[in-house]
């Protein structure tokens, strides 16, 4: 059995590696939920069948390589993604804002997720409230949920991703029986055009912060193969699977709208389904978020924040951006994700498969069952280059947003190591 929380700080022993089902299941789980669809159901609206398959494709091609590189890097190592950073360029404070970015974006998650929520919630009881109202009051309600620990909620919500997928096939059978195939692909998009180059970034930022925490999972695993195994996995069940039934559902019914989706196609079941769904996930966004920004701050202050009111406040401030509107900028919001990460996963694997700074440091401890015995403090060359990387994705207006800011970053950061070595950029601790 995996548990994300053992071994924080060291190596995953080789006798407590378990199977290939054991860490794909868990690995899939994180793009076989409402986001993934979510996302299909934009691309379906915005798109022709071709392109949004093709943005899919590409996405997911990109995604794979950076998703399989890390893998294979903490299963080697038997590390975590943030640990993993210490020795990959970024040094122990570069990993800890590695790890606040990451807390930043689960908490626009959890606006999104809420706001989902909210419209659920508000469509059911016929717009009573108001969605103001509805987002406000289900933002507090999940927030209590995970500050306070109500574990009874929790173990039901662990049934929504399930029974989300389970709904999924259910309206993908009634709305896409009899629909045939060429007539789907003329059907043109109903909603705001996306681009083929912008359909590639969203759907690497759907996915991406799942591709930096893969090595807390395939840490786990017992070679090389089940990692690709797991990532191959995962693309399909989750880019190919949920995402393409949620593009031929939309463009069926000329939505991108989720609650209208579910509602139209599954009525109050489908938005319980949906509640539940955002429940889980949530419970999920806000812990791991509260859990980042605690841990970032007490790596760089030294001070150590109570978790209870961080959450509180995280809650507080992810149901502001429902009410504010988050859910209406989702595509800007998988945007930015699509080239924000994207430039720290580069400057990882140049660092670990190509510079090598730090292998034989790891390979040496790795004989020992050990971690390093010397950390860098931080590595200023991986925090530059994945800033400029990220800058040069948001502000081209050429080629495609995530591989501009995951090459430049990476080309950067490895000419500046080539160029100044390793002693300008890193201070040893």
């Amino acid at each position: 059995m995996i548990k994300i929380e053992d071994y924080p700080l060291s190596r995953v022993p080789q006798d407590k590696r378990v199977s290939f089902l054991s860490v794909a299941i868990v690995h899939m789980g994180m793009l076989t939920a409402l986001d993934q669809f979510m996302l299909g159901a934009v691309l379906g609206n915005s798109m022709t069948l071709t392109d949004a398959f093709i943005a899919i494709s590409i996405g997911s091609l990109i995604f794979g390589v950076v998703t399989f590189g890390l893998g294979l890097a903490g299963m080697r190592e038997g590390i975590s993604g943030s640990l993993l950073a210490r020795w990959c360029g970024f040094g122990r404070i570069g990993s800890v804002l590695i790890g606040l970015v990451v807390a930043v974006s689960l908490l626009g998650w959890f606006g999104i997720q809420n706001a989902i929520f909210a419209k659920s919630l508000n469509f059911a009881l016929g717009d009573r409230l108001g969605f103001p109202l509805s987002a406000s009051l289900s933002g507090l309600f999940l927030t209590v949920l995970v500050a306070f620990g109500f574990k009874a909620l929790r173990i039901t919500a662990r049934i929504a991703v399930p029974l989300f997928i389970l709904l999924v096939f259910f309206i993908s059978y009634n709305v896409l029986s009899g629909q045939k195939l060429h007539e789907a692909i003329l059907l043109a998009p109903m909603g705001e055009a996306l681009t083929i180059s912008a359909g590639i970034t969203i759907v690497v930022g759907g996915a991406i912060v799942a591709s930096l925490m893969t090595p807390d999972l395939t840490r786990y695993s017992k070679n090389k193969r089940h990692v690709f195994g797991i990532t191959l996995l995962t693309i399909i069940a989750g880019e190919f699977v949920v995402n393409g039934l949620a593009i031929f559902i939309a463009k069926t019914l000329g939505t991108a709208d989720v609650v209208t989706i579910m509602a139209q196609s599954a009525g109050g079941i489908g938005l319980l389904v949906v509640v539940f769904s955002t429940l889980r996930v949530n419970d999920l966004n806000l812990y791991s978020s509260s859990l980042g920004v605690v841990n970032a701050v007490e790596g760089i202050t030294g001070k150590k924040l109570k978790y209870t009111a961080t959450t509180v406040i995280i809650g507080l401030l992810g149901t502001l951006l429902s009410v504010l509107g988050i859910l209406d900028r989702f595509v800007d919001f998988l945007t930015v994700l699509g080239v924000v990460f994207p430039p720290i996963l580069g400057v990882m694997l140049v660092d670990y498969f190509l510079l090598r700074s730090h292998r034989a440091a790891l390979d040496a401890s790795r004989q020992l069952g050990q971690l390093p015995q010397e950390t860098p403090l931080i590595g200023w060359a991986a925090i530059i280059a994945s800033i400029v990387g990220s800058v040069i994705g948001l502000v081209t207006e050429w080629g495609v947003p995530t591989i501009n800011s995951l090459l430049a970053a990476s080309v950067i950061y490895w000419l500046f190591k080539r160029l100044f070595g390793r002693a300008t950029s890193l201070q040893t601790a």
